[in-house]
């Protein structure tokens, strides 16, 4: 039996991302489903830590994209990432391309090409989080890459760049190395504690990095002729 025949996605089945763009635009709106190095995932029921972690990362990403001019944010949405890769991560930060961002949005309203920042909420998707999923987000150009791990209550980063990983400081806040002032309190963020999360990145924006970057954006700013203000 060819791709061609399969009528439904299943877990382990291989294929190429036009093969499984094909057939997921014929699966019910509710069927949730990745392709991850070539091997399809059919995603499993979120429990409520996922939901309730995944919700207050939501908003602190909400509320930083709302006070960076230029910065898009996404949640649980289809990202067609290369040609054996189609994920729909938890949430993605990133740079829109009239600001000079190095993904696109196609005609039909689909995120082409990689995020800058991708964050996943793991817990039984763990092991594929911090591995399939992580090496896929390096070979097609993601910067950085959260997980937040529920069991351990801890918040990982890596630069896909570099492969390094970073870690909270200190003083238990993450802060982005690619989104100056997105800064996360990590405690607060696995206790639910939107305020907390609310007032770590209020400071985090505050500062003159986040200035710089918005500063950055504004001038990369492409008008609708195709041309940025500082070359007119």
């Amino acid at each position: 039996m060819s791709v061609l025949d399969v009528l439904e996605l299943q877990s382990g089945d291989r294929m190429t991302r036009e093969e499984f763009h094909r057939i997921y635009e014929r699966m019910p709106a509710s069927f949730r489903a990745e392709l991850i190095g070539g091997i399809v995932y059919v995603t499993s029921p979120l429990r409520r830590r996922h939901g309730t972690c995944h919700a207050t990362l939501a908003a602190l990403f909400v509320n930083y994209a709302a006070r960076t001019p230029g910065v898009e944010v996404g949640d649980n949405t289809t990202i067609l990432l290369g040609e054996d890769a189609e994920p729909q991560p938890d949430l993605y930060l990133r740079v829109l391309p009239e600001f000079g961002g190095q993904s696109r949005t196609s005609e039909d309203d689909d995120v082409v090409g990689a995020p800058e920042l991708i964050a996943e909420v793991a817990h039984s998707s763990r092991a594929i989080d911090l591995h399939a999923k992580k090496g896929d987000y390096a070979r097609y150009g993601v910067i950085e890459y959260l997980v937040a791990l529920l069991p351990e209550r801890r918040l990982v980063g890596f630069d896909l760049r570099t492969d390094r990983d970073c870690l909270p400081d200190a003083d238990g806040i993450y802060r982005s190395r690619t989104f100056p002032g997105l800064w996360v309190h990590v405690e607060a963020l696995f206790d639910n504690e939107t305020s907390r999360v609310m007032d770590s990145l209020d400071r985090g924006l505050a500062t003159p990095s986040h200035a710089g970057l918005v500063s950055s954006l504004q001038a990369r700013r492409r008008t609708p002729g195709g041309t940025s203000p500082s070359s007119t």
